[in-house]
């Protein structure tokens, strides 16, 4: 066989005369995208992906199957090129329905592979789970007890009855993994001689010294207290995250070979031009420790702090049961730090605590459980109701405080779409308290960061997708930045983000997150008619005249039974071959949208969701008629059992009748570039 000269952008490359444009191209690592084209079965050219410009061809030509001839010059990168296979991605799109990821992942700002996880439990791999969960999210014990899950909250399973116990979940995996002999050990890879500062050893920091420790980085975490945990240990109540438990998954972050400075203060024992001195990056993960002010008269009275030092003071031991018993305590703020600062001075022995919320409770922003929990222990919700003035109580016959309450009712939504609270005309209420305790919100303290910039909100300006502030070098994540302070598992999310980041910028490589193209759909309780109705199982809550005696954790574990149980109730709602479906990656590399041109694949509907095939799950909605499995059974099996019914849009592909090879046979379902055949035992 004769060999031939071609070039391919630039490049000169020896082919034989029977060879492919594609064949040549591949032989020398070249790229050219295909999702009709498999070796094992004849040249056929159905997807047009592959199309590229040969010099003097006024059509493209499709390099898959057009044979490459002596001199040919051929460029598989012209803006001719990318543009049609764009074009072609958004009309097989366009005929491709379903959920490339699940509603859970998409809504968790780790994007936790919660399908995935739910998946290994239900078969009992609680190891694998680990190492699952830990690729997003390396506190799983942690945040699963505390995360106000919105992976929950976008959950399917409620339209069925009630949505996947996700968070006890992840706390089973995560209390799985630290009670091993050993803990999950993921592999680091080699030494790079970089060195990072990371200013904050909270969530946020410690998540991003992991991700950047396992990229071979040398990792420093400078943390202003004397432990790490930020406010995982010192804003959330031993209750709710007993210490031992957040320890455990911290030596595990340390084990990888982090190092730890405590009890260094940016601004006092270091200075951020410093840090940016000696290091190649800086993450700055330092949180909001500060407490948003009430903005009334009288909150500069002794008695009046606020929830974030109330509840360091707790964790660390400053306020002592017996100085706090028999106190009537005003906490102000309807969010969870609220909740936890009453459930807190409840368990330090507060004869009264009182919640003062401007809205009504279906208006609170705490978690409903958070709420009612706190309702069962003892706490006096007083909605509707906000201060207008703290004044000195006339000792000793009354309280150190009074507050003076503005009656308050519903008016129009506001901005945030929430119905706003306005003043009732002359209705007030007094009440006398020991202490009053602002939860209204919280906020970065600013020294040590003047060099950065700040919003007029007084938070970091960090770009959104990148986390670089406005030094190259500088990078912030997390409660500290932008909107300001937000969930765990957000702080979470940007961590791992900003490691990428950081990873990218070390190696002079653009900061900047590849685009995500993804398939969506929406569903309705119809949908899911056919499935049988599984509660969810609840774990077990602690007597509330028991608990409210003491800081032990409230809530049990799921046993082994009971979480494979509950792992069970997921349904599968993203696509099980969605890490490797050809058609997204393609997407998602020429930025191809997904919905330009519409969806049409509903005309399958009649066949959807039915197991056609021994083993095998067909799903025809994301079928792009690209004719792999059809030639496959046809060519290289020998069978021909899968062929095309009907025409245009409604075409499926459907088998004529089931040969006794198909129950072990499984090639279809390996050839299908989307997942619209994929083997039933997955």
């Amino acid at each position: 066989m004769n060999e031939i000269k071609i070039t391919i952008n630039g490049r000169e490359l020896i082919g034989l005369e029977a060879q492919t444009i594609l064949e040549i191209a591949q032989n020398n690592n070249i790229e050219i995208p295909t999702l009709c084209h498999d070796k094992r079965i004849e040249i056929y050219g159905a997807c047009g992906i592959c199309a590229v410009e040969a010099e003097g061809s006024p059509k493209l030509l499709r390099a898959c199957a057009v044979h490459a001839s002596d001199g040919m010059v051929i460029r598989t990168d012209t803006e001719r090129v990318l543009q049609n296979r764009k074009t072609v991605l958004e009309l097989l799109l366009s005929d491709h329905e379903g959920d490339c990821l699940p509603p859970c992942t998409l809504a968790c700002p780790a994007e936790t592979d919660c399908q995935g996880y739910a998946a290994l439990v239900a078969k009992g791999e609680y190891g694998k789970a680990a190492e699952l969960v830990m690729e997003k999210i390396p506190l799983p014990a942690s945040i699963g007890r505390v995360c106000p899950h919105p992976c929950e909250t976008a959950c399917r399973r409620q339209l069925v009855e009630e949505p996947v116990s996700l968070a006890s979940l992840k706390r089973f995996i995560g209390d799985y993994n630290i009670g091993r002999t050993a803990p999950c050990a993921p592999q680091i890879e080699q030494e790079s001689g970089k060195h990072i500062a990371i200013i904050g050893g909270g969530p946020g920091g410690l998540s991003a010294a992991y991700y950047l420790r396992l990229k071979g980085h040398t990792v420093t975490i400078y943390e202003a207290e004397s432990r790490m945990g930020g406010m995982l240990r010192y804003g959330i109540p031993e209750y709710r995250l007993p210490d031992s438990i957040l320890q455990k998954e911290i030596d595990i972050i340390q084990n990888t070979g982090i190092i730890f400075r405590n009890n260094v203060r940016i601004g006092q024992d270091t200075s951020l031009e410093e840090l940016r001195q000696n290091h190649d990056a800086v993450i700055v993960a330092a949180g909001a420790w500060s407490d948003s002010k009430l903005r009334c008269p009288g909150e500069e009275l002794d008695g009046v702090t606020g929830g974030i030092k109330f509840l360091y003071e707790a964790a660390t031991g400053k306020i002592k049961p017996e100085t706090f018993k028999g106190l009537k305590i005003a906490v102000v703020g309807g969010g969870n730090t609220a909740m936890d600062v009453c459930r807190t001075a409840v368990r330090l022995g507060a004869e009264k605590v009182y919640n003062i919320y401007r809205r009504t409770r279906n208006e609170m922003p705490a978690e409903e459980i958070e709420i009612t929990e706190a309702e069962e222990e003892g706490v006096i919700f007083k909605n509707l109701t906000n201060p207008i003035e703290i004044s000195a109580g006339k000792a000793p016959a009354d309280r150190p405080l009074t507050i003076r309450l503005q009656i308050m009712e519903l008016g129009e939504p506001d901005s945030s779409g929430r119905r706003a609270p306005v003043p009732v005309s002359g209705k007030e209420e007094t009440i006398e308290v020991d202490m009053v305790i602002s939860a209204i919100g919280q906020k970065l303290n600013p020294k040590g960061f003047e060099e950065l910039s700040m919003t007029k909100w007084g938070t970091l300006i960090a770009d959104g997708q990148t986390f670089q502030t406005n030094f190259s070098n500088v990078f912030a994540i997390g409660d500290a930045t932008n909107d300001g302070a937000d969930i765990a598992v957000s702080a979470i999310g940007e961590a791992r983000k900003a490691a990428e980041a950081v990873n990218k910028f070390l190696y002079g490589q653009d900061v900047n997150p590849s685009p995500k193209r993804l398939v969506k759909t929406e569903k309705t309780a119809e949908d899911f008619n056919d499935r049988e109705k599984l509660p969810r199982h609840k774990t077990p809550c602690r007597n509330p005249n028991e608990r409210r005696k003491d800081s032990l954790e409230i809530n049990s574990s799921f046993t082994a039974g009971q979480a494979e149980k509950e792992a069970s109730r997921c349904l599968a709602c993203g696509c099980l071959d969605f890490y490797d479906c050809k058609l997204i990656k393609y997407a998602n590399q020429f930025d191809a949208n997904p919905v330009k041109y519409g969806v049409s694949a509903h005309n399958r509907s009649d066949v959807k969701n039915k197991e056609t095939l021994p083993n095998i799950t067909q799903t025809p909605e994301k079928c792009i008629l690209c004719g792999l499995c059809v030639r496959l059974c046809e060519e290289e099996v020998g069978e021909g059992v899968l062929g095309f019914v009907g025409r245009g849009f409604g075409t499926v592909v459907m088998p004529a009748g089931i040969s006794d090879v198909c129950r072990d046979c499984g090639k279809c379902a390996e050839i299908c570039p989307t997942g619209a055949l994929m083997k039933a035992y997955q």
